[in-house]
């Protein structure tokens, strides 16, 4: 699944190319893509249809484009994309892909494609609300009316670490994150893939996380020091950072750029997807075990098990 680096680079693609173009039409050819649209098809056209996308904002996993009439007024909603497991954001001339869902045409021609194979995805247009964290923050944040709003959807989600707020490691927010961490009694792993907590980490960097910070995922937050669980924060940010610098993870066709190219950070993963390969810190054979219906991949003399179990 399309983490933070990923669809941070998708965001960077849309806000240079697509916004400012009126939307000419609208096509919706898979109805799944506009599950949530609670009007159907017919409401994702009409919302659409006329307005120009006016920013490119993200939070965590998210990515939310909100809407300005064609009398040149911000509205108070916004179009909302989440990738699932393969969605895509394609911006092109022409072209058709036979997973194609939902296609927007500008006034100029060029288009902004919606292609997911396994349709986990969705797109919606999605009214924005007041949010009590002080606004969308990280990487795309918009000045104006719009920047103390979320999509209604988004609103539970937490801050990711590159956002502002927690982007240094002295500061207040990361000390609060480090704080929240700790208070529960659960894996590590488990607190670094909960969305509502501190956003953008899925499985993949989570373990290159993990891997970096020398720590296994079933160690106790509550039983872990402070710097500790601070440690494995910053090795998260790092991780991400250096992602998001090699235009994200790719593994087969199912992500890719708005202009269709691979992200390369695959090549410099040191854990995840690598059992039975050496550790390239001490050579040990890389470990992997399920978790929640997922694997985690780990060293077991770099990441000893903790003697404290869940």
């Amino acid at each position: 699944m399309p983490e933070l680096p990923e669809v941070e680079t998708i965001r960077a693609g849309v806000a240079e190319h697509v916004l400012g173009r009126p939307i000419a039409s609208v096509e919706v050819l898979r109805e799944r893509s506009v599950r949530r649209q609670e009007g159907g098809p017919a409401e994702f056209i009409g919302l659409l249809t006329g307005r120009a996308l006016d920013a490119a904002v993200r939070r965590g996993k998210f990515l939310w484009l909100p809407l300005r009439g064609a009398d040149g007024q911000a509205e108070d909603h916004a179009l909302l994309v989440h990738l699932g497991m393969s969605g895509q954001l394609r911006v092109t001339r022409a072209g058709e892909n036979p997973h194609l869902r939902v296609r927007l045409t500008f006034a100029d021609g060029g288009q902004l494609q919606f292609i997911d194979q396994r349709t986990f995805g969705y797109v919606t247009v999605a009214d924005l609300v007041p949010t009590s964290d002080g606004g969308p923050g990280g990487l795309g944040a918009v000045a104006g009316p719009a920047e103390h709003l979320l999509p209604a959807p988004v609103a539970h989600i937490g801050r990711d670490l590159l956002d502002p707020l927690l982007a240094d490691p002295d500061g207040p927010g990361r000390t609060e994150l480090v704080r929240r961490v700790r208070r529960g009694r659960r894996g590590i792993k488990r607190a670094l893939l909960d969305q509502t907590l501190v956003s953008g980490i899925g499985n993949i960097y989570a373990d290159e996380a993990l891997w970096r910070a020398r720590v296994h995922y079933d160690r106790r937050t509550d039983l872990m020091p402070r710097a500790q669980v601070a440690a494995v924060l910053q090795a998260a940010a790092e991780v991400m950072r250096t992602a998001l610098a090699a235009g994200g993870t790719s593994f087969d066709a199912l992500y890719v750029n708005v202009n269709g190219a691979s992200g390369y950070f695959a090549r410099s993963l040191h854990s995840y997807g690598r059992d039975g390969e050496p550790c390239d810190r001490c050579g040990t054979l890389i470990v992997r075990e399920r978790f929640m219906n997922r694997s985690s991949f780990y060293c077991p003399k770099c990441q000893s098990r903790p003697r404290t179990r869940m």
